[in-house]
């Protein structure tokens, strides 16, 4: 590798090498078999991602966006409701309140592990909450045993946002296993990502199971009788089959995740700069490996000049944008804070060390000379 060899913040033409012939092989006996909805390769993911999961349902749907909305469809949230959000992250999570006609109000974020406290989440909570949604933010679940604790205590449903976190455990219970339902993206830089869009609603609770397959396929669970609003929002077979063919390697690809993390933890060590953190009892998945540094964007410009690629999930958290103008705005000082100062690196399971010391070797000289 020459010195200003690009490194891109994924390569998904490594990731797809070794599957290349296996995916083709699958599609060609797709295409004669001539089923491309709803059929035997969408079953058998639903399937492996609850089982994974530790549930004993699993919907696939079109997007992870589509997944979040379907299970607020189908835990009956909508106008008049309230549901509670992190401000510091993508803005699905908000998104898919929006569309059940319910309302988002936003909390503020842990500035060490991104993702909502008990005390704000319970400071936020009026006579109109029905749920909460908390989001496994980079890779790393939220905290789930007390966030459940308190939704007990307030009766609310619980919907998790795993789209980073496929993987992800505390204490040995996987994300997705801890609220009413778990909700996953497959879009392509995901852990699990396909070669397109896909998500997924897993649950332990049947009856729920029974109102997403129907709510996803226009509100029908019996051809050509509709009972209520739904979605065209199905996973397809060719996704379904990429994602069968990454699946039995998806605990490689996140130990590769956790590799390169503690390759940059060592590289970047001693430097004016706060890496990531893991509580105890934690599994980390790594979607990306986020940095802090009030000297960030002369981070990024050094790394861009150098072909390294680097991104800032999130510049601008939720409460601040321009279509929540019209809602009372919240008071979130830390995840505004961190829209200043965050920055992702690379992030693959194929990355060497050699890249990561490279990348180290930039930001030590931006920050140290």
């Amino acid at each position: 590798m020459t010195q200003n060899t690009a490194i891109p913040m994924v390569d998904l033409r490594a990731h797809f090498a070794s599957l290349r012939d296996e995916i083709l092989t699958g599609i060609g006996k797709i295409l004669d078999e001539a089923s491309f909805i709803l059929g035997n390769q969408g079953r058998a993911l639903e399937a492996e991602v609850a089982g994974l999961s530790g549930v004993a349902h699993g919907v696939g749907c079109a997007s992870g966006t589509d997944a979040l909305m379907l299970a607020l469809r189908a835990l009956e949230i909508g106008p008049g409701d309230e549901v509670i959000v992190p401000t510091f992250t993508f803005i699905a999570t908000a998104e898919a309140v929006l569309y059940v006609g319910a309302t988002p109000v936003f909390v503020d974020v842990d500035d060490r592990f991104y993702a909502m406290t008990v005390a704000g989440i319970e400071a936020a909570i009026t006579p109109r909450t029905k749920a909460i949604i908390p989001v496994h933010l980079y890779g790393l679940p939220a905290d789930m045993p007390a966030i459940m604790a308190l939704a007990q205590k307030h009766g609310l449903r619980v919907i998790e946002d795993c789209a980073q976190a496929i993987g992800a455990e505390i204490n040995g219970q996987r994300v997705g296993s801890f609220g009413d339902l778990g909700c996953f993206s497959f879009f392509p830089s995901k852990n699990l990502g396909a070669a397109g869009d896909g998500g997924m609603v897993v649950t332990a609770d049947a009856e729920l199971e029974r109102k997403l397959r129907g709510l996803r396929n226009h509100g029908s669970w019996q051809t050509y009788h509709h009972d209520v609003l739904g979605y065209n929002s199905r996973l397809d077979e060719m996704q379904a089959l990429i994602l069968r063919a990454k699946f039995p390697y998806l605990a490689t690809y996140n130990a590769g995740r956790r590799q390169a993390a503690g390759w940059y933890a060592e590289h970047l060590a001693g430097l004016d700069l706060q890496l990531p953190a893991v509580p105890v009892g934690y599994h980390h998945v790594f979607h990306q490996f986020t940095i802090q540094s009030d000297a960030r964007d002369a981070v990024k410009a050094a790394l861009h000049a150098e072909g390294i690629a680097s991104a800032i999930y999130y510049p601008i958290p939720g409460h601040r944008q321009k279509m929540f103008a019209h809602q009372p705005q919240a008071r979130c000082p830390v995840a505004e804070r961190l829209a200043e100062r965050v920055l992702s690196l690379p992030m693959f399971p194929e990355l060497r060390e050699e890249q990561i010391a490279r990348i180290a070797t930039v930001i030590r000289r931006t920050l140290h000379g």
